[in-house]
């Protein structure tokens, strides 16, 4: 079986450069563990590194959470359904919200529980996810300060995750003007602008983050250290907090070109020939995980003479050429991984998943 190892030393070292940029910056932040797709395990890690907030887009994830650690603040990060209310209510502290109904439930659900829900109000940047429109903003808010059990714990934003729609200091200050703008009209305290995620961080590595941004909620720089606008590593962080371990199950020289009648495989995929390989042959590894447990475009092998040259459900097709690295059948095979690779290979029942 396929196996992925989460190095204990490396998340600690990521933790505590974020830890300290964001101090330095009088900023608060939270870790985002959606990736770790409810493994106890590794949340226990999260929660171990000193953390007193985790946010995270399920809600059977918050509950471990709390399983572990009720002491920590747990923030649902997307609008809630309206069938999760109750729930929402009792696992997450906080969660964000951008229809007017939901939030009202959420008031009466909280009373039926007799606590005060927190909110993050989120509004639309131009990423065209979630958020309320700010023509519309001023009365949303309106109607919101008179439920008895919801407090405004901030105002957010989210960009970049859908139509990849980079953030700016343009649009920082504008989230920014806009709790200033509400706090005015309405007398109302807004503690928190959460307009930072891990694709804002190279903004403030470069002193360009308003001074009304004061809560980040980061996941991926902390497990991969990329800066997500230049797409390079960041320097004095770690890139493989995470990695993928898998079993060479056979290893034959074969001819580069399929022989046969050729059509679409199973994914609906056209192998394309190159010519000048015909009559070629060269070494080729099968490993033992697939399309099933994770796409190969977010796997880059640690040998940089391997190639991914196709996959099925479950298993998967390394290039090795002369194979000079005189790989066996048995061997084990590394990878890096891109966030989505290891978002899916965590939600793996096929994946093992260690600690070390």
């Amino acid at each position: 079986m396929a196996y992925l190892k989460l190095f204990r030393d490396k998340l600690k070292h990521n933790y505590q450069y974020l830890d300290k940029l964001f101090k330095d910056n009088d900023i608060e932040w939270a870790v985002v563990t959606k990736v770790l797709c409810g493994n106890r395990d590794y949340i226990h890690e999260v929660i171990n590194l000193g953390t007193h907030e985790i946010c995270d887009s399920r809600i059977s994830n918050l509950k471990v959470v709390k399983e572990i650690d009720p002491s920590v603040q747990t923030i649902y990060i997307k609008p809630p359904a309206k069938r999760s209310i109750s729930t929402i209510v009792r696992y997450a502290d906080v969660s964000f919200n951008s229809e007017y109904e939901t939030i009202r439930m959420l008031n009466e659900e909280a009373k039926k529980q007799e606590k005060t829900h927190k909110i993050v109000i989120m509004i639309e940047l131009g990423d065209l996810r979630e958020g309320v429109m700010g023509i519309d903003l001023m009365d949303f808010y309106g109607r919101i300060f008179e439920l008895s059990n919801i407090e405004v714990a901030g105002i957010g934003s989210n960009l970049n995750c859908l139509h990849g729609v980079m953030p700016s200091q343009d649009k920082l200050i504008q989230l920014s003007l806009y709790e200033q703008l509400i706090e005015a009209k309405f007398d109302q305290k807004i503690p928190y602008v959460t307009g930072g995620t891990s694709v804002v961080i190279p903004l403030l590595l470069k002193g360009q983050i308003p001074h009304g941004i004061n809560h980040f909620r980061v996941g991926e720089m902390l497990y991969f250290g990329n800066d997500l606008f230049s797409e390079e590593p960041v320097e004095d962080m770690y890139q493989d907090v995470i990695k993928l371990y898998a079993e060479i199950i056979e290893l034959m020289e074969k001819p580069k070109v399929p022989i046969g009648t050729m059509a679409a495989n199973p994914s609906g995929e056209m192998t394309e020939i190159d010519e000048e390989d015909y009559g070629k042959k060269s070494y080729r590894a099968i490993i033992d995980l697939g399309l099933l447990d994770v796409s190969p475009d977010f796997l880059v092998p640690d040998d940089p003479n391997i190639e991914i040259t196709g996959a099925s459900s479950d298993m998967l097709i390394l290039e090795l050429g002369e194979n000079k690295q005189d790989f066996q059948v048995g061997d084990i095979v590394s990878f890096n991984l891109k966030y989505m690779g290891a978002l899916s290979l965590l939600n793996s029942d096929y994946i093992d998943k260690l600690l070390v």
